[in-house]
This record gives structure tokens, sequence and C-alpha cells, in this order.
């Protein structure tokens, strides 16, 4: 005992060992951290140095000591020992969390106890699995209220469910109703995020999805943003939309038929996006899921941290999901492949399209997955770069020693050019490919036929944009 002692001094205070010199009110405190964690040991009797003094071991002292550990509720059984003057409380873990001592309530962190405020208890009592924000009944919400119907036969025809119980009976088998507190039948979390209308976009503002288009690769300039504020199945489908709006496409053709390539899997992103609205801590109402485009990157971001049991080790491969309900229906109604697999699933996308993986980080409270563009390598890349640095120095020179731009490339040059610079004219896209300002009024035209780009204004003030709302313009 005594050689398990000096180990113990010499090693110090650690998350399973405090030390204290005398006992004291806060032994209650100590003794309510260790049980809402692991377990642990308290020694009374060492100095804030680590070395042993001695401490009061009476039968009265130890009267004291127990009648303080007594008012952690629930209650809990300690072991208490007396050695050499050291009294040494074994704590065991608790088995019904969370503990409160009379000043609150507690958790051990590294080798300090700290005291929880709201937000640390609601997380604790989320990552303990008592409190899980998709089963809580909202009361003030009648499942008559605000139905949205198209969401939810758009769910069942996804799940394949047959709608042969009542429309309450249904809801309560996927968890998504439940009895009020007045037995009137009310959304749970989980029903209210999937099947109620969130027109009024007041009580939900926490659970949309804002998509933003910069320019450059800092959060600057906007370019375009999105407010998402429908369903959660809805909200993942415009997401992906939106993404598919503003990123390069190319084409491949082996066939008749012409196959449009994103520069990015679409499964990877869709995979994303998914995982970032089913495991967003809901708790969290000051943060929404973010899906932000830069010129080098895209970035996926959700409030929450990896949930409790998820380490470095086993990320990827376990899986435990923060909103359960959330993750199964999005499970039944087939965006979600099998649960755990979604890391895996984004980096195999990746990698069969030969691009580098993701990289998964946690900021904080936060969990983002950032996926790097590719940097365009094609011929037409270097004629528009080198083309518009040559308008931008000196237009009269480039039209004095046109080099023209063949007639099957013009289509993917305007394209990247007017996708580039947003707003053009018909003198530098005609310097650019080498034409006449006439024959590419001609050219345009015909783009303008196709859907692909818009003329606004007129004479002098004739600008030209992509139109973004289409997916036939290519990189």
């Amino acid at each position: 005992m005594i050689k398990d002692l000096e180990i113990i001094l010499s090693k110090g205070e650690s998350y399973t060992v405090e030390f204290k010199e005398s006992a004291d009110k806060s032994i209650a405190d100590e003794v309510c951290a260790f049980a809402n964690a692991s377990g642990g040991k308290i020694y009374i009797g060492i100095n804030d140095k680590g070395k042993a003094v001695g401490t009061d071991t009476s039968n009265s002292a130890r009267s004291r000591l127990q009648d303080t550990i007594s008012k952690v509720e629930p209650r809990l059984a300690v072991e208490i020992k007396i050695h050499d003057g050291i009294v040494i409380i074994n704590v065991p873990e608790g088995a019904n969390k969370p503990y409160s001592s009379p000043n609150g309530f507690f958790l051990r962190s590294g080798p300090n106890s700290q005291k929880l405020d709201r937000n640390g208890i609601v997380e604790f009592l989320q990552s303990e699995g008592k409190v899980i924000h998709d089963y809580i009944v909202d009361n003030k919400y009648p499942i008559t209220d605000k139905f949205n119907e198209n969401e939810y036969q758009r769910f069942l025809k996804k799940a394949k469910i047959s709608e042969v119980l009542p429309r309450e009976a249904m809801l309560k088998n996927l968890d998504c109703a439940g009895d009020s507190a007045d037995g009137v039948p009310a959304y749970t979390n989980a029903g209210l995020l999937f099947f109620r209308d969130n027109s009024e976009n007041v009580r939900f503002d926490f659970s949309n999805v804002v998509c933003v288009l910069y320019k450059g690769i800092e959060k600057m300039h906007i370019i375009d943003a999105k407010h998402l504020t429908g369903g959660i199945m809805e909200n993942i489908d415009n997401a992906i939309i939106f993404l598919k709006r503003n990123l390069r496409l190319s084409y491949e053709i082996k066939t008749i038929q012409r196959k449009n390539i994103l520069e990015l899997p679409e499964d990877a992103l869709r995979e994303a996006v998914t995982n970032a609205v089913c495991h967003r801590d809901n708790f969290e109402k000051g943060a929404r899921v973010m899906v932000e485009i830069f010129d080098d990157r895209i970035e996926i971001t959700n409030p929450g941290a990896a949930p409790k049991g998820i380490t470095k080790e086993n990320f990827g491969t376990t899986s435990i999901a923060r909103n359960p309900v959330i993750a199964s229906l999005l499970h039944r109604a087939d965006y979600v492949e099998r649960m755990g697999t979604g890391i895996n699933r984004m980096i195999d996308a990746m990698e069969t399209a030969g691009l580098e993986r993701p990289a998964f980080q946690t900021e904080g409270h936060f969990f983002k997955v950032i996926f790097k563009r590719p940097q365009l390598n094609y011929d037409t890349k270097t004629a528009i770069d080198s083309a518009l640095s040559a308008i931008a120095s000196d237009r009269r020179a480039i039209a004095s020693d046109r080099r023209a731009i063949e007639p099957g490339d013009r289509t993917s040059v305007i394209l990247q050019h007017l996708q580039k610079i947003k707003k053009g004219k018909t003198a530098d896209i005609a310097v650019l490919l080498g034409l006449s300002q006439q024959r590419t009024r001609v050219v345009l035209k015909g783009l303008i036929q196709e859907g692909l780009i818009e003329k606004h204004g007129d004479k002098r003030h004739t600008y030209y944009t992509v139109v973004q709302d289409n997916d036939k313009w290519s990189s």
C-alpha cells in the first residue's frame, strides 16, 4: 500500500486521481464529477505540492465525510479507506448518471473537475443517451398543424411503405409523433423536421441549410446564396442542386449519348450533405448546416463535433447516431445506404474519380468535410487565361495578331470565360475567339438559342452571362 501511494504521488493528479489537503464540502463536487465520468480516487491528506501531510481520520471526521458524500444525488455507494493518516475515497462510475452535488453538476475533465453550465448539461445528457432530441414530443404542435402532405407521401414512396394504418398510427410507428401532455397527438422533433411545413421559418430556423458561393478562396465576396428552409429531405435535395449548378461540368462522348461529368463526384457530395443534416446537433440553436463553395474547395459544415465514443482510431468504421430517428428515416428513404459507411463512401468516390481524399476536421463544436476542387488542366483554360491577360494589358495588340479558336472549341471557351468573369462583352469575347464582332454575335446568338447564355442590356451596354440553372455548360 505504501509503495502504491508513492507511485500515485509521483504521478500527480489525473483524470482518475484527485488530491485534497483536507475534507471540506467540495468533496461532494469531486465525487459527483468522478461518478459522471469514469470513476476515480480522491486522496485526502495530500497538499497542492503532492506531499502526504495527513488529515483527521477520527470517527467524527469520517462521519462528517459520509454526510457530505450523502448529499450527492442520486445516492452513490463509495468505498472509504484509511492508510497512514490518508483518507482514500474510491468512487465508481455511476450507473444512474447524471449525478449532482448541492453546488450543481460536475464532470471530470483531465485532472480537473468542471461545473457544467446549461449547454454542458444538455450535451452531457445527450451523450449519455438520457435525452435524445428526436424523441421529444413538442406539445405546441399537434400533428394536424401544417402537415406537409407532399413530403409525407414522397417519404412513403421512397421508403416503399404502404399507408395501411391511420395517419396517427403511422407517425407514431415512425417515432414522428407521440401523445402530448393533454393527450393530443403531437409531433416529435423528428416529425417536425420531416413532415411539418416550415414556410413560416420561425420555430425551426436552426434546421435550415445555408448554401453560399464565394468569389476567390476567402469568405469575402458572395456571388450566390440560398437559404433552404424546407423539410430535411427537401433541404438535402436542394443543397445538391445548388452544388451542381455552381460546379464545373465536362463532357465525355464515347457513344451517341453525351455524358456530363461533375468536377467532384455527386455521390461524395450527397453523402457529405446528408451526413451534415443527419448528424447535426439539434440542441444547438445558434448555427446551421453550411454548404460553401470556394474557387479551390467545397466546405460542408454542421454544428456538433463527433459524438461520444467516436475516436481517431474508430472514425469511419463506427457509427453512433446523434439523431437516431432522423438517421433511421433517412436510411429508409434511401438517403443513407448503410449506417457507418458514409466516411468511407466519400473517400472511395473521390479516389475512384482520381481526386484527392476529402479532409475531415473537428473545430470546437463543429464538424467539417473539405473537398479540394480539381484544377483545370484543359487547353481551353490556357487559351482563356492567355486571352484574358492580353485583353487586360492591350486589347489593340491582340486585335492586330489574332489566333482564332477552332469552331469546335468556341462554346467551351465562351462558357468558361463567362463563368469566370460573370459578365462578358461582345468586344472582349471577339478578341478571345479571334473573330470579328459581327461573326462573334452570330456565335453568341446560337448559344442563346441553345439556352446556354443570356443577353442583357442593349447597344453599347450589351453583355452576356451563363444560364446558371441548367447543366449544359462544360469545363
